[in-house]
């Protein structure tokens, strides 16, 4: 037989896009349209169905970037077409390659009620199957203009990220409002014809099967009549029954599709605009399973779901009654799918607190999974977080965008800092917006690097990213892959039936233990460093909001503020959202953020304040409050008491115009450009810096990634690099016993004060940027004379190792790094950390010098300057504070982590405040001390094993107990546990190297 398949395969592409495809739509009249756009902010659904609208016509512009356009759309159906379906098909001037980053609508009833959501690849209204003749059509749009900030030319800087800056200029083009007769024949030839031709595409030239189905498929092309293709579809489809009814092998891959919409909380839109693109992919979900008997529908984040019930009550009831059909699947268990690398310990065990409270509360499921498709790697400490919140599982898809290395498995357990151990999928199918394409079904086969240990995988199905969700098209694809020879089987599931099969066929997969380091998307460690400052900022003032707040409410009654910091809490954790706190958001995003934790700091304020005085009480005793959980300067953690002062700092001039810092544990010398050129430990005798090398030492380097400019940093920016080593002063500080150091370069100004606290060996740097550089990289470095192959950086609930050397493409590719307050290096009998304020990313280097010796250099990344999506990111001032602390050993580190991170609070008051809780090791240290949600007034204490060692700690609780018990984050009695015993008010406690405990103290 002569090979005529591409001549085939070229009439199918060809006849589906210009004859088949139209007709799908035979006849169509058009609407009147009409339309008011509102002058500013979106308005409530009543008062834009009421609104004065003037006539508009296709063909016209609309929609300044991030307004909102009200059309009614009015008609009436031709007699002619009584008893056929009919729909209203709403093109507002959508591109359909871009689903999710287009101007969107949602379409209402006049009554108000919410019909179904309008986006690029779903712009259809069903009016009626059948119709009546007659019959008056009468449907609202609230069209939402978002401008297109990432278009074909990708990371182009553009001021359209910001109302301020957007301009007015229409956005889109309105191209089609008609009535339209649905050929249901024909749009499932269309899918019939789609399936097969996909499927063949994908399978091998000499395959049987793939033969068959192009010879079905030409038989099927001489059936239909191009000049009537509704006349002819039928008998077309009757000549593809026998393909696609051939079953699959027994052998074939199984995916579980899931019905998904990726909604990002704030990305290249601003949150008030999620609120509505969340409402119009729920209003398409459940209009979409009331069509689809089989179709299933899991939405993760309930701050999307608390939106929906907050915003639009209407969409929540549909959604409600969705849930209870165990359809419409809340999915997660988290508060927003947040970044995992950066939020601090309790603020990441408060994503699930939050996230499996509201979905408990509103619906009565608990989720066993935690849902995170896109976020950008997974810290080492995130395993024990999700099983201590009484979850199992854990799915993403996003580590297959890693650039340097492929991960090994599909389906594996993974194990934290503590042993414990996930059960997790990363869906080989390779994105979280499926849809059903017959080359994403095939890639997932061919890439699924389980064969032979299993057989199940999961699909994410639905446009996303800006949501959108699953289409009737997609379903009806899956419908055809359901048992189709020649393809993966595609069933539609929830994320916990898809779990419970894996793991019962793949009982014992392989185990990763460590981070899940995403080797792309690094230098969201950094950018939008003011947005990463006030995280960090609000992560600690809500811990002493808490231990306070708690500690006045048991003291003297004071009224605990559970509803102001349940609110706060929910706002933090929202912009821990993996586009927000990572800096990868609109210029809007940020400024709001910005915005936010100011005011979040000025509330966490008064809650402290109030707490504190009504602890101090009246008085004139000078009292330090130490929020930390370890003793600081003679105040005990939790505690407050007059302070106890050691020691004194000089400072002395050197003759080539340096200074000398002194305090008796450390010595400092600053040469006169200001580098630190000597941190000399005095107990142990020990140099700090290495030979001929300067430490405090600012590098510049040029920074212009090749892709995903404000998430990316490339290796080969390290190539060029400016050190800052000229200074403009380098003086005496105005206590005499600093250093104050200015430089210039660029536009830009640093303002540096060294300082050396009296009975503390630590050298402080505050550092001061006036930042007005574009596409560039600010470090700040310190060359240590030390030699380890690898060190310590902070994660949740303790700390875990990275390599210093690049022996491997794994290790070479973590050339920037994620640290919370500290890094920490280690020979055996001495150690060197650095902590910080409010930094996360870092690199550590290691070179052998002439003399034999290590340098091992850690540098701390401050600032850079992308200007895409932000065209201004980070520009302006910004403080940061670090230390350099000689001579550490990890639990210095852990100490000091906190110490720069809690300064101090003083007031004057009637006299000591005793902790309600304290603990009699250093390496346990307590990270929340709180009352109990549900407002019994029980005391709930969370505390974990820092320094990776097993630890006997005994807890002394400062007040009357009447029982204790282990919980769950969600302060629920842990069945398995045995409560410890409490003894004249101690609590003795074994804990395993990092394990994390929740205890639960009943007040007598």
């Amino acid at each position: 037989m002569h090979d005529d398949r591409t001549l085939v395969e070229a009439r199918l592409r060809r006849v589906l896009d210009e004859r088949i495809r139209p007709a799908v739509y035979p006849e169509s009249v058009p609407l009147e349209v009409a339309v008011w756009h509102a002058p500013g902010e979106p308005v409530p659904v009543a008062e834009g169905l009421a609104a004065d609208v003037e006539p508009v016509t296709v063909g016209s512009r609309w929609g300044a970037p991030w307004g909102t356009s009200w059309f009614r759309v009015t008609g009436t159906v031709p007699e002619a077409w009584a008893g056929r379906t009919v729909e209203a098909v709403l093109d507002l001037g959508f591109d359909e390659n871009m689903p999710g980053f287009q101007c969107e609508g949602l379409v209402y009833r006049p009554d108000g009620t919410p019909v179904k959501g309008l986006n690029p690849r779903n712009q259809w209204v069903r009016i009626g199957a059948p119709v009546q003749g007659g019959e008056e059509v009468r449907l609202h749009v609230e069209a939402a203009s978002n401008p297109v900030v990432m278009d074909y030319r990708p990371f182009t800087p553009t001021p359209l990220g910001d109302l301020e800056t957007a301009g007015s200029d229409p956005q889109y083009t309105l191209t089609r409002m008609d009535l339209a007769v649905l050929d249901e024949t024909v749009w499932h030839l269309v899918t019939d014809l789609e399936v097969l031709g996909e499927l063949m595409a994908e399978l091998p030239v000499d395959a049987p099967r793939r033969w068959e189905i192009l010879r079905a498929v030409e038989r099927a092309l001489d059936a239909v009549d191009l000049q009537d293709v509704g006349g002819t579809a039928e008998q077309a489809r009757s000549r593809l029954t026998d393909v696609l009814a051939a079953p699959a092998v027994p052998s074939a891959h199984r995916i579980s599709a899931v019905g998904h919409a990726h909604i990002d909380s704030a990305w290249l839109w601003p949150l008030r605009e999620t609120v509505r693109k969340v409402a119009r992919t729920a209003a398409n979900m459940t209009a979409l399973l009331d069509d689809e008997p089989d179709f299933v529908f899991a939405m993760s984040q309930a701050q999307q779901w608390a939106w929906v019930k907050e915003h639009r009550p209407e969409v929540w009831a549909r959604v409600k009654k969705a849930v209870a059909e165990g359809r419409f699947v809340p999915a997660g268990g988290m508060w927003v799918e947040s970044d995992t690398n950066m939020p601090g310990s309790e603020a990441m065990a408060r994503q699930f607190v939050h996230g499996k409270r509201f979905f408990l509360d509103e619906f009565g499921v608990e989720n066993d999974e935690a849902w995170l498709p896109d976020t950008f790697g997974f810290a080492a400490g995130l395993p024990q977080i999700i099983k201590a919140a009484g979850s199992r599982y854990l799915l993403t898809q996003k580590i297959s965008w890693s650039r340097t290395n492929r991960f090994p498995h599909h389906t594996f357990r993974w194990e934290g800092i503590d042993g414990t151990r996930i059960f997790t999928h990363f869906p080989p199918v390779d994105t979280y917006n499926c849809s059903m394409r017959g080359a994403e079904i095939a890639h997932a086969v061919r890439n699924f690097k389980d064969k032979g240990a299993a057989r199940h995988s999961l699909a994410p199905t639905g446009w996303g990213d800006g949501g959108g969700g699953t289409t009737r098209e997609m379903v009806a694809k899956a419908a055809r892959l359901r048992d189709l020879e020649g393809s993966a089987t595609v069933t539609w599931e929830t994320p916990s039936a898809f779990f419970a099969k894996a793991e019962a066929e793949n009982p014992e997969p392989p185990v990763w233990v460590g981070e899940l380091y995403l080797e792309l998307h690094r230098a969201t460690l950094t950018s939008q460093a003011g947005t990463k400052q006030g995280n960090r900022r609000s992560e600690h003032l809500l811990r002493e909001a808490e231990l306070w707040a708690a500690t006045a409410a048991v003291r003297t009654g004071f009224p605990y503020p559970y509803a102001d910091l349940d609110r706060i809490w929910k706002t933090v954790l929202l912009h821990q959202f993996h586009d927000i706190l990572p800096g990868s958001s609109i210029a809007w995003v940020h400024r709001e953020a910005r915005a936010t934790y100011a005011r979040v700091a000025d509330e966490l304020g008064g809650i402290i304040d109030a707490a504190q005085r009504a602890l101090a009480g009246e008085g004139s005793v000078p009292l330090l409050f130490n929020a930390a959980p370890h003793t600081r300067s003679g105040v005990p953690a939790g505690g407050a008491r007059p302070a106890e002062m050691s020691g004194r700092t000089t400072r002395a001039e050197r003759p080539d115009g340096g200074h000398v810092l002194d305090n008796g544990l450390l010595r400092v010398g600053v040469d006169a450009r200001g580098l630190v050129d000597s941190a000399l430990d005095l107990a142990a005798g020990r140099e700090t810096i290495a030979p001929g090398r300067t430490g405090n030492l600012l590098q510049l380097h040029q920074d212009l990634p090749n892709m995903w400019d404000a998430w990316d940093v490339d290796e080969f920016y390290r190539n060029t690099v400016t050190d800052l080593t000229d200074a403009d002063e380098v003086t005496p500080g105005d206590d005499g016993v600093t250093v104050r150091i200015v430089r210039t370069f660029g536009a830009s100004r640093v303002t540096q004060v060294l300082s050396l606290p009296p009975g503390e060996k630590r050298l402080v740097v505050d550092t001061e940027v006036d930042w007005h550089e574009t596409e560039k990289f600010l470090k700040l470095a310190f060359p240590l004379d030390l030699h380890t192959d690898r060190y310590a950086s902070e994660t949740q609930f303790g700390h875990f190792f990275r390599p210093t050397h690049t022996n491997t493409s794994w290790e070479a590719a973590k050339f920037e790094a994620c640290n919370h307050r500290f890094v920490h290096l280690q020979e055996p009998d001495w150690g060197v950390a650095v902590v910080n304020d409010g930094t996360y990313g870092h690199d550590v280097t290691r070179a052998v010098r002439g003399d034999g010796g290590t340098t091992t250099t850690v540098r701390v990344s401050l600032l850079r300057a992308p200007r895409f999506p932000d065209p201004e990111t980070d520009q302006g001032v910004h403080r940061f504070r670090h230390a350099l602390v000689p001579g550490a050993s990890i639990g210095d580190a852990v100490r000091e982590g906190w110490r720069v991170n809690l300064p101090e609070r003083r007031l004057h008051g009637a006299g000591e405040v005793a902790p309600l809780v304290t603990v009699d090791r250093d390496s346990v240290v307590v990270t929340s001390v709180k009352l109990a949600d549900d407002g019994s007034g029980d005391v709930v204490v969370r505390f974990h094993e820092a320094h990776g060692a097993r630890a006997r700690a005994t807890l002394t609780v400062g007040f009357p107990v009447a029982g204790v018990e282990v919980t769950d984050l969600l302060e629920r009695p842990l069945a398995d546990t045995a409560p410890p015993t409490v003894d004249d008010g101690r609590i003795t406690v074994r804990l395993r190297p990092f394990e994390l405990m929740t205890l639960r103290l009943k007040r007598a």
